[in-house]
């Protein structure tokens, strides 16, 4: 145990505390920056297992803050999941690491969710997010939300049975659609709120109840800010997916995003979840000094990224012009649309 000796003298883990995390099983969906950054730390803890699923490759903009990357997974667009599992074994070769090249649906999240005891949320879209908080709670397995962009982050531990679930606090979460490929990203707010959920993991898997995280925590490092805000209020007896009648809509496949190739055209139509109520405006102002060209109308945005046309109407449908690879338009949509 010399390995984790350090570790082992923290007094809240010591060594039934390590036997705990090496007996675990933490699931981490997405291996972009926070996926990578969780992920490390989970391993050079002792976990006895760890799942990563990720649709990705590496690019060479993910080198700036995806921390396990190096410039050959990029030159080889190797996929993050595998990059990530081969740089994981080289730092800890006595963890169990699997990985998979899948993008996370309703039809196959059950799968990866089997003997799970913790999931960390890693992932760039609020639909993959909320699959997984139907899943959690479904299957009575806590997981920690997490988020960044810009210089700001935040965080939340959901507890199945005790706490509000994500679905409770959409409403109340500061969020605009805003992603790292339109308004940037620094790599120490992903650091911070990866060590935010790193640490309530392993208050999980040792079972310090007692310490663990009851708030939702959000942080601007850049405008020095911090706040920590008590959500309990928020739970919400007829929620769909925590309430007392909880039916756990994201994992009806009528609640994911409708993904078509277009008959005869290089086009693949994007219609989420639900009807958004986009904001040209505010897509418009991160969107245009971007793009290559850009033309809108009352009814419609259209603007162009090297190969690829994106055209977005009211209702958040969009047709992604330039491919007929459904999970390439998928990201092309979360990249520029969130």
């Amino acid at each position: 145990m010399e390995r984790y000796s350090r570790q082992m003298l923290f007094s809240p883990i010591g060594e039934n505390g390590q036997n705990n995390i090496k007996a675990k099983h933490v699931l981490v969906v997405g291996a972009g920056a926070l996926g990578t950054a969780n992920a490390e730390m989970i391993a050079r803890a002792g976990i006895g297992k760890l799942t990563l699923v990720d649709r990705d490759y590496v690019e060479w903009s993910n080198l700036q803050r995806q921390q396990l990357y190096i410039e050959e997974d990029a030159q080889n667009r190797m996929p993050k999941a595998i990059a990530a599992k081969l740089h994981l074994q080289k730092i800890n070769s006595e963890v169990d690491v699997q990985a998979y090249v899948e993008d996370v649906t309703s039809t196959n999240i059950e799968d990866f969710v089997k003997e799970v005891d913790v999931i960390v949320d890693a992932t760039d879209n609020f639909e993959t997010r909320l699959l997984i908080n139907d899943i959690s709670l479904k299957n009575k397995i806590p997981w920690i939300y997490g988020g960044c962009v810009g210089s700001y982050g935040l965080s939340f531990t959901v507890i199945p049975n005790e706490t509000p679930c994500l679905h409770c606090l959409l409403k109340h979460i500061p969020f605009d659609g805003m992603t790292c490929d339109t308004v940037g990203v620094i790599s120490p707010i992903v650091s911070m709120v990866a060590s935010h959920q790193t640490t309530e993991v392993l208050k999980l898997l040792v079972g310090d109840e007692e310490n663990r995280r009851s708030k939702l925590v959000s942080f601007d490092l850049w405008k020095n800010q911090y706040s920590s805000i008590n959500m309990t209020r928020l739970k919400n007896d007829a929620c769909p997916t925590c309430g007392t009648d909880p039916v756990y809509p994201y994992l009806t496949a009528e609640k994911g995003t409708k993904a078509a190739v277009l008959c005869g055209r290089d086009t693949v139509q994007i219609r989420p979840s639900e009807n958004k109520n986009i904001s040209f405006e505010k897509i418009s102002e991160r969107v245009k000094p971007l793009a290559d060209a850009f033309l809108e109308n009352p009814f419609l945005m259209s603007f162009t990224f090297g190969e690829h046309r994106i055209v977005l109407f009211k209702d958040g449908r969009a047709l992604i012009h330039g491919t007929k690879d459904i999970a390439e338009a998928k990201k092309i949509y979360h990249r520029y649309i969130g």
